[in-house]
């Protein structure tokens, strides 16, 4: 026992020493003195903040992840919510006025130099780069705290490296803001809110880290604290970040879910749609209104819809797939016409048309072959029949099967009937007519067959 606590023992103070911040901070004066200056936004400040979300929008225009960066690594905007930490961790709160101020007033030209930029621009489309600004999770949460985390621990550190320019891009201060301004600019508000919400978790995290990476370093209050107004400051800290927190847990579970549920549908489509003749062109899942659509593109022989739909529908539980739509096409309803214009089409489109058209036209040879081998059945009938007739009803000397269409006069429906014409050697009963028209169901394989007496003209 005495051994194993020992160990322990060794273990901690190993560890104790290499978290220990001994000999590795400037002093606080300095650091302190350093995050202060970077608070301010007048002159080159404000400029240099113009001139990066400007550059930070054409990245998100042009959909460059490069001119993104650059743009981060040019932007001071880290600096008031930096300050903002500190004056909440020293409990200076001249200094958590001017930072938000400063703040602010950096948002506010931020936002307002992207939103003219988006009104100029000619291009208008939202590119993958701005739509990621859109749907913050509880991992953007993660990034803005270690992130902050990681900045207060490098200003007060001596050996600084590349710590700054990498949080100012881990964060990503900037493209929210410029997200901000495009959805002002083209009024969708999906946009506004998205992003300004994504701004937000990113400094008051950035700021929660700041605060509590001072009191680790334990940096010295200002001598004209008033306990009683940190106290409430901090409750105040604390349920802004709980606040924000709230919706980004609701958003990762809808975006989990999503995600979830597209896995489920690939590993589906995947596993199930496998045909000898047919092959799966594309897949899609989605959810609007919380409706699960599932659709499938199929190429090649055509298959019976009913039972594909109904056969596969049975299967979607096992993939926890249960009360989604399934939606499988195959071919489209419209005839192809050459004179549709191909310019812009990819040869992926072109081939999706020629392979409709191919599909319709072969239905349309499928059914004439099915009438014509209707058609064919019932010529021969007649003589596959005549060996037993000769036997079994002796009465029937000719016989011919056919279908007929009747139309109701009055209703003006329309009903396809079986018919039998018969001429008779010898009159037959009732009872022997009954008795034929079962032998007739049974041996054609119909429900109902009618009987219609041709006399004979010779």
């Amino acid at each position: 026992m005495g051994n194993s606590n020992k160990f322990f023992q060794v273990l901690g103070d190993g560890l104790k020493g290499y978290f220990s911040l001994s000999g590795f901070l400037v002093p606080e004066q300095e650091a302190e003195q350093s995050i202060r200056e970077g608070v301010t936004f007048k002159g080159t400040n404000i400029i240099i903040l113009v001139f990066a979300i400007l550059i930070a929008s054409l990245g998100l225009n042009t959909n460059s992840t490069a001119v993104i960066i650059g743009a981060m690594l040019i932007s001071p905007l880290m600096g008031p919510i930096i300050g903002l930490g500190l004056g909440i961790g020293v409990e200076d709160f001249e200094l958590v006025k001017r930072s938000m101020r400063n703040l602010t007033v950096a948002a506010a030209f931020s936002v307002l130099a992207s939103c003219l930029y988006f009104l100029l621009s000619p291009v208008s489309e939202g590119h993958s780069e701005l739509l990621a600004r859109t749907s913050p999770t509880i991992y953007d949460v993660f990034i803005g705290f270690f992130g902050g985390g990681a900045g207060i621990f490098a200003i007060a550190s001596k050996n600084k490296g590349n710590v700054i320019p990498g949080v100012a891009i881990a964060t990503a201060l900037m493209p929210p803001l410029c997200t901000v301004g495009y959805g002002l600019a083209t009024w969708q508000l999906s946009y506004f809110f998205g992003a300004l919400y994504l701004f937000l978790i990113n400094s008051i995290y950035i700021c929660l880290a700041t605060f509590i990476g001072v009191k680790l370093m334990k940096f010295s209050k200002i001598q004209s604290a008033v306990p009683q107004r940190a106290k409430k400051m901090k409750r105040i800290v604390y349920t802004v970040a709980v606040l924000t927190l709230l919706p980004s847990i609701y958003l990762t579970y809808n975006m989990l879910t999503k995600e979830r549920f597209e896995m489920n549908v690939t590993r589906f489509v995947n596993d199930e749609f496998r045909f000898q003749s047919t092959q799966v062109l594309s897949h899609s899942a989605t959810v609007q209104k919380g409706v699960k659509t599932i659709t499938v593109t199929l190429i090649g022989k055509t298959l019976p819809q009913d039972s594909l739909e109904l056969a596969l529908g049975a299967k979607m539980p096992f993939y926890g797939l249960q009360g989604a739509k399934l939606n499988i096409v195959q071919g489209d309803g419209g005839r192809f016409d050459n004179s549709v214009e191909m310019v812009g089409h990819s040869v992926r489109q072109i081939y999706e048309i020629a392979q409709n058209s191919l599909v319709q036209k072969q239905e349309a040879i499928d059914s004439l072959r099915q009438i014509l081998a209707t058609r064919q059945e019932h010529d021969s009938i007649a003589s596959r029949l005549a060996p037993e007739l000769k036997v079994v009803f002796p009465q029937v000397s000719e016989i011919a099967i056919t279908k007929a269409v009747f139309g109701d006069i009055a209703t003006g429906g329309l009903d396809t009937v079986n018919i039998a014409l018969v001429q008779y050697g010898r009159p037959m009963n009732m009872a022997q007519q009954t008795e034929f028209v079962r032998y007739l169901e049974a041996r054609l394989r119909v429900n109902d067959i009618r009987l219609i007496e041709v006399r004979s003209t010779k």
